[in-house]
């Protein structure tokens, strides 16, 4: 068994990346994902990886697109106003199918809001974030050990399906420490026979580009890029199922707004009332089918967010509407408290609004 470290959240996204076979980093730093750049400051340079603090998140965005069309393992973090200027270099990722890896430690805001934790980039991250269709794997970490496990996923799924895998955290996932297990990982090898790395007049030339100037060809890439997205749908959605076997109420909640859920629960099942969580790990792709069944049997959903209400329009849209969704929230950087999940079940309990 693999021991354990006690490490922050961020400290752990780096080394499992490391360990993942990521030798490439770029980034800027920003509160309060700062840490991860530290961290791989100082470890890069003795593993013989590159690590490069770039002029701008756009510059760091942009040297990424490289290293991954030349078919390495490369990754970029930052926080909330830091993703949105990268936006334009993931739609361009998107565009050439391109595998990456991005953190978004989220903080409050819109603009540049504040430092506190925050869960305010739901729709950016889910709903693509720059322009044009397209799609990234969205993963929801609870806990510093998941922090480290779904950046390990990450890039398989990014490499497994050419296209960008995001982990997306709130501040508090970042800055929290707890004990970790990090043991040896098995790097996969996948074909990239498409990467541009010289052809050595071996092969005919390769080349990445996100261009399509002619409309029917357009057209059937983008066709056949959400044929692979459907794939993701089909193969790929993650959750955790808790005390939902009886639920007549049922919780929805991510990151540390599921952790202060869970206790809320607890205490509402002291009290006899039948609830329980879905707690989606992959927000893209969205556990709609397990959402859906829920309503089978739980008269009332509560959707528990640090933000004005974002995931409850995707929890509406699994259940079809069949059941009223109702939202729990805090926003600005404060984290709701169990007191307040455990009022929003009562009152769900009781017939009225949460």
């Amino acid at each position: 068994m693999a021991e354990k470290v006690l490490m922050k959240g961020n400290e752990a996204i780096a080394e499992a990346a490391i360990r993942a076979g990521c030798r490439h980093y770029f980034g800027y730093p920003i509160t309060p994902q700062t840490e991860v750049a530290a961290y791989m400051a100082k470890r890069m340079p003795k593993i013989g990886g590159c690590f490069l603090q770039a002029e701008s998140e756009i510059a760091a965005i942009n040297m990424v697109y490289g290293v991954a069309g030349a078919g390495k393992r490369v990754m970029t973090s930052s926080s909330s106003p830091g993703i949105s200027l990268k936006s334009e270099g993931l739609s361009y990722l998107a565009g050439s199918d391109l595998p990456a890896f991005v953190v978004n430690v989220q903080r409050g805001g819109p603009g540049l809001g504040g430092i506190q934790p925050s869960q305010s980039d739901y729709f950016q991250a889910t709903k693509g974030g720059g322009h044009g269709d397209y799609k990234m794997i969205v993963l929801a970490p609870a806990s510093v050990q998941e922090m480290a496990s779904l950046t390990i996923k990450g890039f398989d799924l990014a490499d497994k399906y050419r296209m960008t895998a995001m982990i997306l955290a709130d501040g508090t996932m970042g800055q929290m420490m707890e004990p970790v297990e990090l043991g040896d990982v098995e790097v996969k090898e996948y074909d990239k026979s498409w990467a541009v790395t010289g052809t050595k007049c071996q092969r005919p030339h390769n080349i990445v580009n996100s261009l399509s100037l002619v409309p029917e060809e357009l057209e059937q890439l983008n066709f056949a890029r959400y044929e692979r997205y459907k794939a993701v749908e089909e193969n790929e959605v993650m959750y955790e199922s808790y005390l939902m076997d009886d639920a007549e109420i049922c919780v929805v909640a991510f990151g540390i707004s599921a952790r202060v859920s869970k206790n809320a629960i607890n205490e509402a099942r002291k009290q006899g009332i039948k609830v329980g969580m879905i707690r989606p790990i992959t927000l893209w792709p969205f556990p709609k089918a397990p959402l859906l069944a829920a309503a089978d049997h739980c008269r009332t959903f509560i959707s528990v967010e640090m933000n004005m209400g974002q995931m409850i329009e995707d929890i509406e849209l699994a259940i079809r509407c069949r059941r009223p969704v109702t939202l729990c929230n805090r926003v600005g950087g404060m984290i709701p408290a169990p007191e307040q999940v455990l009022e929003a079940i009562q009152k769900a309990n009781e017939g009225g609004q949460a």
